[in-house]
């Protein structure tokens, strides 16, 4: 791809921790506010459990866990996007989510060397909108789990 070609990108805006994050609107199936998660023996601890949507059964990956940021207690903002990586649904667990952006790749940057520890592993780049930061998420390191994957 010529790099000087200026390309769009969709995503979905979130809140986590004060925090507004971007996944790629590509991987998002759906979005919807929580309701039941039914808790899963001997899961990782930041798998809150599993839901029922749509005919199918996800399970519910809470980001402020996985991220290591205080717990806080869902409420009617607390929204479940569920994202389609690899042939797998997972449902993310996000304190709100109601933007859709369309970035000019051009704009994201990958994330900075000193950040590139435990929190930038979880970065696919950063970009700036209106002096607002945005972390894009790189899916596939959130979803691995040691040595192995979430699978359903």
């Amino acid at each position: 791809m010529d790099d000087n070609l200026k390309t769009k990108e969709n995503f979905i805006l979130f809140e986590l921790n004060n925090t507004t994050y971007a996944v790629k609107s590509l991987l998002v199936k759906q979005m919807e506010m929580i309701d039941e998660i039914t808790p899963v023996p001997n899961a990782p601890e930041y798998i809150d459990g599993i839901v029922f949507s749509r005919g199918q059964v996800i399970p519910v990956l809470n980001l402020r866990k996985r991220f290591g940021f205080e717990i806080s207690v869902y409420n009617l903002s607390t929204r479940l996007i569920v994202v389609q990586h690899q042939e797998r649904s997972v449902g993310l667990v996000v304190d709100s989510s109601r933007e859709f952006i369309s970035l000019d790749t051009s704009t994201i940057q990958p994330p900075p060397e000193y950040i590139s520890g435990l929190s930038g592993k979880y970065l696919e780049g950063i970009a700036t909108i209106d002096k607002r930061i945005l972390l894009i998420l790189d899916l596939e390191s959130i979803l691995k789990m040691s040595d192995t994957t979430i699978n359903n």
